[in-house]
């Protein structure tokens, strides 16, 4: 049994691979100064750049889990997260109002992906 980590340090690693199966840390948005949306492209951008890491992708999305700081901006996140996921193909996804660890963020999601088959 192999269990691969990438961008790891003493707390976290950013991906954990194991067994045909890529699970990504929460990821958070880089510009707190950008609107939920903003922000939400953002995050989906990094979550792009980790799951082609992994070498996978989004169309290969499991489940996906959201936290937004103000259920009253849940319609703007919605917006991205609809434009970004692969028509067809959206994963079991959970998304709840939540106190995130910095109050300038308005959005963190983490994602579960399946490695393609070979």
């Amino acid at each position: 049994m192999t269990i691969r980590y990438h961008e790891s340090n003493a707390r976290m690693s950013q991906i954990a691979v194991h067994n045909g199966t890529v699970y990504l840390a929460g990821q958070v948005p880089s510009d707190a100064a950008a609107d939920m949306r903003g922000q939400t492209e953002q995050v989906l951008a990094r979550i792009d750049a980790l799951l082609a890491q992994a070498g996978t992708s989004k169309g290969n999305l499991l489940s996906a889990q959201v936290w937004v700081r103000d259920m009253a901006e849940f319609d703007q996140m919605n917006e991205a997260w609809e434009a970004w996921v692969v028509p067809g193909r959206p994963p079991v996804r959970a998304a709840l109002e939540a106190k995130l660890a910095k109050p300038e963020w308005k959005v963190e999601i983490m994602v579960v992906a399946a490695l393609p088959e070979a």
